[in-house]
């Protein structure tokens, strides 16, 4: 399927490459969003120019060449809306700051025009009748959508271990920086393509660790929102409690332009009923390059001790945010109880429920009805079985419905241990405007026998009370990508946001791959 789509779009391809690259003659490498905004409105490029150059770029580098294997579909209409945007554009007629700018989703979001699939083979020919809530904003944004990104196979919530990045429709997901290295996280393909310039920036989604990890094993700015911020219809859920989409991109700015461009209330998800009053629609207007002059900020300690070189970096890190301003409080614990096995519990309730709807949700064209008919599929296809036991599904499978006394005790000790007892509390006793840590360490070598080894992260605070997190690029530990986490209350995105600008700008180490 997506070779057909590559050579319908490129047909030259199959008989050689030119000897210079559309991408190349158009300098692209790592332009953002208001450099190519520019680049249109004086005429340097149009923006079928920039639309063809990255598909290009993705037939040479991720299908073929390198092969980093981050994109599954690519959307065959992508050239004719570029052309209609030029057109509009020509007129004088602009949709909104994403104008012409090229974004690939992860294939969890539902588009119109193109398969949504969370990398199982059972969905693989699944086309929903409507685009999610969110890839409606950015299309009105005027952000063209490339096409799919890889990920992890139902957003790596399937089996008792697995590898990211992995799908049984998709293979395997590289890492842009070391090809033998994992990209982190169920939205690995977008952190690779918007890493190698697939693309001006991606989306992914979270429920924990899935933005923030491959955003930092990538070398990217991720941020994952308060949930509620950004919609989740329309998207092949995990957890209604604990799941977010969010903007994946190599430039804070980038990312926060994004941000505004999809929140708002929708009605088909009742969380964003809570960010009434609680979001922007520009978050450019908080980035303040002596945004840390001031600001008190927790270094989380249990975060430390996964990996001396990490610890190093974080130390280097926390100087450096100290001489811009800030003062470095050390938090030795964030959760007074351990919230993961709660979580743990909230996400197999949820992930049942929110399949059963989403199948519900594709009508009489749903290639399975419910989760008994997906277990049954996946564990009858060799393809699917080959690597991973898909233990998740079959647990889920057996949960009872989200009226259960179980599920209610667990949810509401998670959001208790997480919330007021955990990062609220941490933030009144220190009188903190965030938390930080590393994101993660350097990418491990990918490895389909014993799975994942994750040996840094802190995104689980953040993940489990549903409040917002934002990863910048910290350092490089031998050439990979290293992140540091952002953190703190409901909300508190324009904070947020001024402080991981205002890092950013100090440090300025986002170095791309080299391909």
């Amino acid at each position: 399927m997506k070779k057909y789509l590559l050579l319908m779009v490129f047909p030259f391809l199959v008989m050689g490459c030119q000897t210079q690259s559309k991408y190349d003659q158009l300098n692209l490498e790592e332009i953002t969003i208001s450099e190519l905004q520019e680049g249109f409105e004086n005429g340097d490029f149009t923006i079928e120019d920039v639309t063809a150059a990255y598909l290009e770029r993705i037939a040479e580098k991720d299908q073929n060449g390198p092969k980093l294997n981050s994109m599954l579909y690519i959307n065959p209409m992508a050239l004719d809306v570029a052309k209609e945007l030029d057109s509009e554009l020509r007129e004088g007629k602009k949709r909104g700051p994403l104008h012409g700018i090229p974004v690939v989703l992860k294939d969890n979001i539902d588009t119109y025009d193109m398969p949504t699939t969370a990398g199982a083979n059972v969905l693989k020919s699944s086309v929903p009748d409507q685009d999610a809530f969110i890839a409606q904003k950015l299309r009105s944004a005027g952000a063209i959508i490339l096409g799919k990104a890889n990920l992890s196979e139902w957003a790596n919530f399937h089996s008792s271990f697995s590898s990211s990045g992995w799908s049984a429709l998709g293979g395997q997901v590289h890492n842009p920086y070391d090809l033998t290295r994992n990209p982190c996280g169920s939205s690995a393909g977008s952190g690779a393509a918007a890493s190698a310039n697939m693309a001006v920036f991606a989306i992914g989604t979270e429920t924990n660790g899935s933005i923030t990890c491959p955003s930092s094993a990538n070398g990217l700015v991720g941020i994952k929102p308060t949930v509620g911020l950004l919609s989740r219809s329309g998207i092949i859920p995990i957890s209604h409690t604990q799941d977010t989409p969010g903007p994946m991109a190599r430039t804070v700015t980038d990312a926060a332009t994004a941000l505004g461009t999809m929140v708002g209330v929708d009605s088909s998800d009742s969380k964003t009923l809570e960010s009434e009053g609680n979001y922007h629609s520009d978050y450019t207007q908080f980035l303040n390059a002596d945004g840390l002059e001031g600001k008190r900020i927790g270094l989380w300690t249990g975060s430390l001790g996964g990996h001396f070189r990490v610890d190093t970096l974080m130390h280097e890190t926390v100087r450096l945010l100290e001489s811009k301003g800030a003062t470095i409080v050390e938090v030795d614990q964030i959760t007074q109880e351990n919230a993961g096995g709660a979580s743990f519990q909230v996400l197999l309730y949820e992930f049942k429920d929110g399949l059963n709807k989403y199948f519900a949700s594709l009508g009489d064209d749903a290639p399975v009805k419910n989760m008994d008919e997906l277990v049954e599929a996946t564990l009858n296809d060799p393809e699917e079985m080959r690597y991973f036991d898909h233990d998740l599904l079959i647990q889920a499978n057996e949960k009872g419905s989200l009226e259960s006394k179980d599920y209610q005790d667990a949810l509401q000790r998670m959001l208790r241990i997480t919330r007021e007892e955990g990062i609220d509390r941490v933030m009144d006793e220190y009188e903190l405007d965030a938390i930080i840590g590393p994101t993660g360490g350097p990418a491990w070598k990918t490895d389909l026998t014993n799975g994942d080894n994750f040996a840094v992260s802190s995104s689980s605070p953040a993940a489990q009370s549903g409040y917002p997190n934002i990863t910048v690029p910290m350092g490089f530990i031998d050439g990979l990508p290293v992140g540091i986490s952002f953190f703190g209350r409901a909300w508190s995105e324009p904070e947020l946001i001024e402080i991981a600008y205002a890092f950013e700008q100090a440090s300025n180490v986002r170095k791309a791959p080299k391909l």
